[in-house]
């Protein structure tokens, strides 16, 4: 077996490594990254990252989100939070984005990784996974980032705080919200009757 089929042994379909990854399999990283692109076996799908591919009959399945984002961070605490999400609130949002968002406690900015882009945006605090009353506390605190009716969004998002539980929705504007939320949210938390005019 030569040196290059011996890192060949150690790569898993539908896992994304680091070139620093290789340095335990090769004496030559380099040369053989440029090897593996060349025979397909592996992917780049950002400076530095590779994906080796799963293949089916339909062709290359692109990396999991979750094991893209994983690496890149080089964390597993992170939140992937799409802005689709927000269509299924039922606020008025109905627009598509091509680009999630990225909680976490590391990095900031837009990245290209592998055919998609994700904006990642350092937050201290985000829960575990997703919820009706964090996208609802997110929403408003992005809202000028969304191409929507903001004054029509805002009212829905009253009357739809109204249908979740108070408890859950004050958690989630005292852990997540900005000074936006916080401001929002607090005249319909203190008075359930409020309505919100904008």
């Amino acid at each position: 077996m030569n040196a290059l089929q011996s890192v060949k042994t150690h790569l898993r379909p539908g896992k994304v490594y680091r070139r620093s990854d290789l340095t335990k399999w090769s004496n030559a990283v380099d040369r053989h990254l440029n090897q593996l692109q060349k025979d397909e076996v592996l992917l780049k799908v950002a400076s530095g990252m590779y994906l080796c591919p799963k293949r089916t009959v339909f062709g290359k399945v692109p990396a999991k989100d979750d094991k893209l984002i994983e690496r890149f961070l080089r964390d597993s605490r992170f939140l992937l939070a799409p802005p689709n999400a927000y269509n299924a609130l039922g606020v008025g949002t109905t627009q598509l984005y091509n680009e999630t968002v990225v909680y976490n406690h590391k990095r900031h900015g837009r990245f290209k990784l592998g055919n998609r882009y994700f904006r990642f945006a350092m937050k201290h605090h985000f829960p575990v996974k997703l919820s009706k009353e964090f996208l609802l506390v997110d929403l408003v605190d992005n809202l000028q980032r969304l191409m929507e009716d903001r004054e029509k969004v805002l009212r829905l998002v009253a009357k739809k705080a109204h249908t979740l539980d108070p408890k859950a929705l004050l958690r989630a504007v005292r852990d997540y919200g900005g000074v936006k939320a916080r401001k929002f949210f607090g005249g319909i938390l203190n008075d359930k009757k409020a309505a919100y005019v904008p």
